[in-house]
């Protein structure tokens, strides 16, 4: 089976749903629809996707992604938004599902490149992190302290 999604940022999904668009067929009568994500950067996309135990290869504008039974290959359409063709042992609940777990792991991705960066730019500010802590939700409180000057 084959099965391919057009992966809509959170910000144009909203408009989109307002307009209509919605799950269908395309010219070869293959399953598309369209999913909510936030992905954008394709480094981040490549390293939620190898948290999924996906073997990634990057190149030539696409990332492919192959699991037992699936692989996926996200390319970018013309305007920069991302499509991920399913083929294999997959339909469009499983790619909707697996979409939705790739979404959630680039958000960890997306969350430690934000923590490193303000690791590492915290000094030159004046601040020294003090303390980190991790919730059960994943979320990352860090508490910094404003160094005194000389």
């Amino acid at each position: 089976m084959s099965v391919s999604l057009i992966l809509v940022p959170l910000a144009v999904a909203a408009v989109s749903a307002a307009h209509g668009m919605r799950s269908g067929r395309d010219h070869q009568n293959q399953v598309v629809c369209q999913v909510q994500t936030r992905m954008r950067d394709a480094s981040l996309l490549a390293a939620a996707l190898r948290g999924t135990d996906a073997e990634v290869t990057e190149g030539d504008g696409e990332i492919v992604a192959r699991w037992r039974g699936a692989q996926a290959r996200f390319t970018r359409t013309e305007d920069g938004i991302w499509a991920a063709h399913f083929t294999g042992d997959v339909d469009e609940a499983r790619a909707v599902d697996i979409v939705r777990a790739i979404d959630a792991g680039y958000g960890l991705q997306v969350q430690r490149a934000v923590l490193q960066r303000l690791r590492e730019r915290a000094p030159a500010a004046g601040l020294r992190l003090e303390s980190e802590s991790v919730a059960a939700d994943s979320s990352v409180r860090l508490t910094f302290a404003v160094e005194g000057k000389s």
